[in-house]
């Protein structure tokens, strides 16, 4: 019973884990074209994400490879989670792409 409990919050960590390190990018370059000095919002992202991302991994662990490879199953999980929740409508493109081609 005690080891389904480490599992889960293994998986539930490497969610969070995840959607912070994923979030986080998504949120980098979106906001990074609007930023008068955009190598150093990034450098300081990527530091920030990473340090986070490898703690993390490193306290779930507890030295036990198994218990990190659920975090990491649990960490490309939300990769896709992220991807689909920040992804652009439809509608939303073609409108640009024909407010694009007008301008041309």
């Amino acid at each position: 019973m005690n080891e389904i409990l480490h599992i889960t919050v293994a998986f539930a960590a490497g969610l969070a884990l995840g959607i912070v390190f994923f979030g986080g990018l998504w949120f980098t370059v979106k906001n990074v074209v609007k930023s008068k000095i955009p190598a150093l919002w990034i450098f300081l992202s990527f530091f920030i994400r990473m340090s986070i991302t490898l703690l993390g991994f490193y306290f779930i662990s507890m030295g036990s490879w198994q218990r990190l490879l659920i975090c990491l199953a649990g960490f490309v999980i939300a990769r896709f989670g992220v991807i689909r929740f920040t992804k652009p409508d439809k509608e939303n493109q073609v409108s640009l792409q024909k407010e694009g081609s007008n301008e041309a």
